[in-house]
């Protein structure tokens, strides 16, 4: 006698495990997925589905993004799966406290220098195990130049899509 299997087969889980081999994020995947386990905090489910994004879906934030998402939010942590980089268009940086994977030497510096902090997930942790008091933020996830050329066919009524052209003219 065989095992009866509905038409289409056993169904399998689709469980994301990290690609990284960076350990520190291994790490931090390990803590997170506890934490997700035995707390209900959606932040913590969140936190752990986003450090198991492939590195195209962690975009980096602009300091000047996070400061305009961060106005009228004293004494809240912005947390950012993803690297903070600096931006030299941006003149005064308010005093920021931010949690994120990575910062560039320019923007840690300068958040440092407004007298704010540059927290990472384990210390956020102690902080705040279930989120309180934070600010989920997020990098353009659709700003690639790629995603451009997306969507509906160029030329088709209505389509926004780039076409994958050489250089702009007659012949191209």
């Amino acid at each position: 006698m065989g095992i009866d299997i509905v038409a289409g087969g056993r169904v399998k889980t689709k469980k994301r495990d990290v690609k990284s081999e960076n350990p520190y994020l291994l790490l931090l995947c390990k803590l997170y997925k506890f934490l997700a386990r035995r707390t209900d905090s959606k932040f913590n489910k969140v936190i752990y589905k986003r450090l198991n994004m492939s590195g195209r879906n962690r975009p980096p934030l602009s300091l000047s993004k996070l400061i305009k998402n961060m106005e009228n939010k004293d004494g809240k942590i912005a947390v950012v799966v993803g690297t903070i980089t600096d931006d030299k268009r941006t003149y005064e940086v308010p005093e920021l406290k931010v949690c994120a994977l990575r910062f560039t030497e320019a923007a840690r510096a300068r958040i440092v220098k407004a007298g704010g902090e540059c927290l990472t997930f384990d210390k956020l942790t102690m902080r705040s195990p279930l989120g309180k008091g934070t600010v989920l933020l997020r990098g353009p996830v659709k700003s690639r130049e790629a995603e451009r050329h997306f969507g509906r066919a160029p030329g088709v009524p209505n389509s926004k899509t780039a076409p994958y052209v050489r250089s702009k003219g007659r012949k191209f």
